[in-house]
Order: structure tokens, then C-alpha cells, then sequence
């Protein structure tokens, strides 16, 4: 194995201020749609939704409030919790008024035909629906267009229930510059989870009970722990140049990789497709770090959105 010894710290959770959102062409929700979530929820292992937050606070208090789990409903599979028993009287009365849409995932990730974690403090109100997202990429993503977004989120979400929360086609490729290597599953690294590398120093294998999607790639972890850190900050651990080798890289092309053949560079993870591409680039580093950077931009206008295919070796 060749590796470089690295450490890092658990990124901030994203801590953002409610955002109400009327839309002039959208009016209300789309029932057929939001009915299909009782199929996909994003519950805990109790059946908990919203991270045990109060849905009804979201709407009165403007802001995320947690409940209080001895006052509790259930409605369409999930449980609730809220924070007094009048905001329970309320979501009673009215369950589909306050209600998470899209079963409580990240509205922009089914915007983009699948699925995504979610952080509370991310949410919005748009025309009375109570919306979530990931972090704070992912309101950056859904607030460029949000009425339609909303409506790609409306039309996708039947769709990635019945394809069981992964990634579905869409003729609406919202990100086509995706240039990353993956299996015929699109699990990046071969199933390795990426933040054992960060955190022990060495290759491990992840398992499909704790996955995360990000930028058209599957990850896995080794545990709970690991996919929240990933997912704190996916930016940050994922491997540099899509996590094809990085010596070919430097040279223009895309090639496969061993996983366990890996070190830092600049802060970033990166890999090699054997122990020669590894000494080739480690004869001159910063050199050969400093062409990948200049060279992947292209690489990614030229093959992004494309069927992965591997180029040729280098003479």
C-alpha cells in the first residue's frame, strides 16, 4: 500500500434562516405525487421522520423545533413528533398541510431523479409546501430555480419511489458533466468507503447497508459514522478527478484504478492504477499534481454526461 497519513475534522452542519417562497405558477401540491410517498420514507430505524423535529414548528415557529416523542401521530407510515400538544391538534387536523414533501429526502436530489439525506435547518416553505435539502449545495442548486425545480421534484418523485430511491433517467439532465469512475452499479471506488482512507490510513471495504450518493456516484461506507461524515462534507473526501488514476490524469486520460494504491495531494484523495503509475507521479508531484488540475476541466468538458470508457494506456 502507498499511502500519505492525513486527518480532518467533521465539517459545521448548515445553519440557514427559513425562506418562504410563493410561486405564481404552482398553486398547490401535487396530491397523485406526494401520495406516492408513503412508499419511500426517510425514517429512522423507529419509524421517525424529520429527525424527530416537529413538523408544524416549521410552519409557525419558522424554525426547526424538536419534538417531543410522547407526543406523537402517524400518518402515511411515518411517525411525528411535535413540540405540545397543540401543534399535535393541528398536524391532526390537517396532516397533509404540514407534512414533508417527497417523503421527507432532499427536494432538489429528486429534482435530479433520486434521493438524498437530509439537514433540518435547510428547509422552506413554497406555496404552503414544507421542503428540505441536503446542505447547503443543495439550496444553492434548488434556490437558482426554485418553481422549477419544484416541478421536476413533482413529476420525478413517483418515479424514484418505484426505482426504490436510486438514480432514474431523466430527459431533464440537470448535471451532465459528471465525470466519475464507477461500476456497472455506480459504485465509486470499487466499494471502498472513501473516508477510511481519511480517518485509518488505509483501503476498506464499504458495505450497501450505508451508501451515499453524490455527483452520479454511489459510496460506501463501513459504517453510519463514516457515510455522515461523507456526507458533511462529500466536496471535501470524495477522490480527486473522479476517482479515475491520477498519473493518467496528468496526462489527459481516464484510466482504472486500485484502490488500495492511494495518498494526498493538496488536501485531495487520490488514486493510481498500479505501484509504476505511483512512482511516476510521486517522481514529481507537484508537477504532476499541477498538470492533473489543468487537464481535468477539459477532460470533463470533453467525456462529461458520456458512458464511462477507459482510454488506451500511455506509451
Amino acid at each position: 500500500m502507498f499511502c500519505a497519513s492525513s486527518a480532518t475534522a467533521l465539517s459545521a452542519r448548515v445553519r440557514r434562516a427559513v425562506l418562504v417562497v410563493a410561486l405564481p405558477l404552482i398553486a398547490a401540491a401535487d396530491a397523485g405525487a406526494q401520495d406516492a410517498a408513503a412508499g419511500l420514507l426517510n425514517v429512522d430505524a423507529s419509524g421517525v421522520i424529520l429527525d424527530g423535529y416537529d413538523p408544524v414548528a416549521f410552519f409557525t415557529d419558522s424554525r426547526p423545533v424538536k419534538g417531543d416523542a410522547s407526543i406523537q401521530s402517524s400518518y402515511r407510515g411515518a411517525i411525528y413528533h411535535f413540540a405540545s400538544a397543540e401543534h399535535k391538534a393541528a398536524f391532526d387536523a390537517e396532516p397533509a398541510t404540514y407534512e414533508p414533501q417527497f417523503g421527507a429526502f432532499c427536494a432538489y436530489a429528486v429534482s435530479l431523479g433520486r434521493t438524498a439525506p437530509i439537514d433540518v435547518s435547510t428547509f422552506s416553505i413554497v406555496n404552503r409546501r414544507l421542503v428540505l435539502q441536503h446542505n447547503e449545495r443543495a439550496v444553492k442548486g434548488w434556490s437558482k430555480d426554485v418553481e422549477g425545480n419544484l416541478a421536476l421534484a413533482d413529476r420525478y418523485w413517483p418515479l424514484v419511489v418505484a426505482n426504490g430511491g436510486k438514480q432514474i433517467d431523466v430527459p431533464e439532465k440537470k448535471d451532465p458533466k459528471f465525470v466519475v469512475n464507477v461500476d456497472r452499479k455506480h459504485v465509486a471506488l470499487e466499494g471502498y468507503d472513501p473516508i477510511a482512507y481519511w480517518l485509518d490510513n488505509k483501503p476498506t471495504r464499504g458495505t450497501s447497508g450505508f451508501t451515499f450518493d453524490y455527483d452520479g456516484a454511489t459510496y460506501q461506507f463501513a459504517s453510519a459514522a463514516h457515510r455522515d461524515q461523507f456526507a458533511s462534507n462529500p466536496t471535501r473526501y470524495a477522490p480527486a478527478f473522479g476517482g479515475f488514476c491520477a498519473y493518467a490524469v496528468s496526462l489527459g486520460k481516464l484510466r482504472p484504478v486500485d484502490p488500495t494504491i492511494f495518498h494526498f495531494v493538496g488536501g485531495r484523495l487520490l488514486l493510481q492504477h498500479t505501484k509504476k503509475a505511483y512512482d511516476l507521479f510521486v517522481a514529481d508531484t507537484d508537477g504532476n499534481y499541477r498538470l492533473a488540475v489543468e487537464k481535468w476541466p477539459g477532460i470533463v468538458a470533453k467525456k462529461g454526461g458520456q458512458p464511462l470508457q477507459y482510454d488506451a494506456p500511455a506509451n
